[in-house]
């Protein structure tokens, strides 16, 4: 199994489902972009990634995943195919399995602004302990591998691979809807440079994921992820910003605690 191929894409997209904010609805909703899947032309039109990253209170606590890749597509195939698209055909209706967290944010300051709002710290993910264990889910639970969030910035999360292979993801726009008490829809764009000897493999990865809180102790979603080529891309001109890979997650999230 590759590692570019599971850390490149797997790993980041997955992640991206934790890692969302609130944020005005731009031009385009993000419901509508949901409706519209598959048929995406272009990258989402999204707020910027200052502030940390916040979800509904209903999803604090500790969760067990579900994870099961239901649809594939490439957009441009075969003039243009991502490295280990084809691979990925493996996961199609393959359940896996991790843990996530998510809590209370702890205080922090970011352009001189106390964080927070209203007094109330928001919900955001553990992001070391679940890029941890969904790495895991995907590789092998491996001491060699290690994933490190930046204690000042955390739109900037670093995968350490096997031989110091490194995936370098930064977070550079997010947005959301709460379309009710109990749906919450959020987006987020990626920036990936996978570090490998002698070459930089950079893209760009979209996670869109609609959220439905069915109890106190289950939540349900639908996550549709879009990969980009970078303009550093030889094949950047052709495909330009229309996704050269798309997929379709069912994510299940039962409660581990109280």
């Amino acid at each position: 199994m590759s590692i570019l191929r599971v850390c490149g894409h797997w790993l980041m997209a997955i992640v991206g489902v934790w890692l969302l904010t609130i944020a005005p609805v731009r031009a385009e909703s993000l419901g509508d972009r949901i409706a519209a899947f598959p048929d995406w032309t272009s990258r989402p039109d999204l707020g910027d990634a200052r502030r940390d990253l916040a979800y509904p209170d209903w999803m604090a606590g500790t969760w067990h995943v579900t994870s099961t890749l239901t649809a594939m597509e490439a957009p441009l195939a075969p003039e243009i195919v991502t490295p280990g698209y084809e691979g990925n055909r493996s996961y199609l209706d393959r359940p896996l399995e991790f843990d996530v967290r998510f809590g209370s944010a702890r205080p922090r300051l970011r352009g001189n602004l106390p964080f927070g709002a209203l007094g109330k710290p928001p919900i955001v993910a553990d992001r070391q302990f679940n890029g941890e264990n969904i790495l895991k889910a995907y590789v092998g639970d491996r001491t060699n591998l290690q994933v490190r969030v930046e204690p000042d910035n955390p739109n900037q999360q670093a995968t350490i691979l096997p031989d110091g292979r490194q995936l370098l993801a930064v977070v550079t726009a997010r947005g959301a809807e709460t379309v009710s008490d109990r749906d919450f829809i959020g987006s987020e764009l990626v920036t990936q440079f996978f570090r490998t000897q002698p070459e930089i493999y950079l893209n760009r990865v979209e996670t869109t994921t609609v959220y439905h809180e069915q109890a106190s102790d289950r939540i349900t979603a639908d996550q549709f992820t879009a990969v980009y080529l970078s303009p550093k891309d030889p094949d950047y001109f052709t495909a330009g910003d229309r996704p050269v890979a798309l997929y379709r997650y069912d994510l299940r999230l039962d409660r581990r605690d109280p």
